[in-house]
């Protein structure tokens, strides 16, 4: 069906020319067409211009936007979405001021996920993620990246892969996948033993059935170090899995480092970070992802946003949406939490959650902008005054319409 979106309040984010990431001051510059309109071809953008250069093309149906701005789809390039239950009883525990270590002595966690997973069928996981991700589609997001890691076994970790799969499948929206297998040591079993299970088992049998396309590692104090990272990201490169990296969420763990020495497409989270970390950063093509939502709900330091864009770097936001730290998924949410608590402006957030998350999935040439011959994943807000306000109005519900791949959701 084509679509022809007339008399835009502001087309946001146009651009001719995506193959480099937005960096640096340049993210505080985002292009929008006033009075607008966007036409929607065989599920992709086709032209896009001002109302007064319309070329009042045929289209199945019209949709007068006035007073209302059209946005790229988010796209999110870090989360945990398939998963077992929720974890309310810990976030009672942190309200009560047990500490993490303490939470993971009663049994709750990562461990309490996995626990949790392992005794849930896939078919109820897949019902379960699928009115997720239906929810976080309503919210804007258009793309994204779905983990492992809460199986914690070969068949359990490859079982989440299997249900991501199927979302694919099944969904308009699009979704990379990536083996997280190295998320936590499993209770009964020796660390060495697992990590070489890693190694020599999960990541050859998820890779056997292409069921990813990362291999991540949690690369913190007590879980894994910066060795035992390089050595299951070389492997997952071995078998075509391409290196991301949990990165210095806790404390400054040497994830930084190690993800650009391995040439990671991202390394996430960073809330503890230096300058060392940043001059390392400035030298490499990795990307630094943060993740506001899990320092929200955590009550932590928030990722040092302003001083990596001052650095000229690229930086992206993504949810972490996860049972444990960050249970949601909702990106205007992370925007508005990305210019109240990090101080990014809203032009900067933005970017940071269209075109530079397209870039952390490798994903730049068909989404994350505005621009002639990309998948038409669109949304259009309901009438509000500016660009400025959709971060400002923080948790309404300013999302009036959501296209993926050129259909009405």
């Amino acid at each position: 069906m084509d679509i022809l979106i007339e008399n835009i309040k502001g087309l946001v984010l146009v651009c001719t020319d995506s193959t480099e990431i937005v960096a640096g001051a340049s993210m505080s510059q985002l292009p929008v067409i006033e009075r607008a309109c966007l036409l929607i071809r065989n599920g992709r953008i086709q032209w896009f211009g001002p109302m007064d250069q319309n070329v009042h093309e045929r289209a199945d149906q019209v949709i007068d936007a006035t007073g209302r701005f059209v946005f790229p789809c988010f796209v999110d390039s870090h989360t945990h979405m398939v998963f077992a239950g929720s974890r309310e009883g810990e976030f009672v525990d942190k309200i009560k001021g047990l500490s993490y270590g303490e939470i993971a002595k009663k049994g709750g966690g990562i461990l309490n996920s996995a626990k949790r997973l392992q005794n849930t069928s896939e078919e109820e996981l897949y019902d379960s993620a699928l009115a997720r991700l239906e929810d976080v589609i309503s919210t804007g997001t258009g793309a994204i990246e779905i983990k492992s890691g809460y199986g914690l076994t070969t068949e359990d970790e490859m079982k989440m892969l299997r249900v991501a799969r199927r979302l694919k499948e099944s969904s308009l929206v699009v979704i990379k996948t990536t083996f997280l297998g190295a998320h936590a040591i499993p209770a009964n079993i020796e660390r060495l033993k697992y990590i070489e299970k890693v190694i020599e088992e999960m990541i050859p049998k998820v890779a056997g059935e292409g069921l990813a396309e990362y291999c991540d590692v949690f690369c913190e104090e007590g879980f894994f170090t910066p060795d035992e990272t390089r050595r299951i990201l070389e492997q997952g490169r071995k078998y075509g899995l391409k290196p991301k990296i949990h990165a210095n969420q806790l404390n400054i763990s040497g994830g930084v480092q190690v993800g650009v020495e391995c040439g990671a497409i991202s390394v996430d989270h960073l809330e503890s970070i230096g300058q060392d970390e940043i001059d390392c950063l400035k030298g490499s093509n990795t990307i630094p992802t943060l993740l506001p939502g899990a320092a929200f709900f955590l009550n932590m330091d928030y990722p040092p946003a302003r001083e990596l864009i001052s650095a000229g770097l690229p930086v992206t936001l993504a949810s972490d949406y996860n049972p444990g730290s960050a249970p949601s998924g909702n990106m205007p949410l992370i925007l508005s939490l990305a210019c109240i608590k990090m101080k990014m402006s809203p032009e900067e957030a933005i970017i940071a959650s269209t075109i530079n998350g397209a870039f952390a999935l490798e994903l730049q040439h068909e989404l994350g902008s505005i621009s002639v011959g990309k998948v038409a994943n669109v949304f259009m807000t309901k009438p509000i005054p500016s660009v400025d306000f959709f971060p400002y109005a923080f948790g309404s519900r300013l999302i009036e319409m959501v296209i993926l791949n050129g259909q009405i959701f």
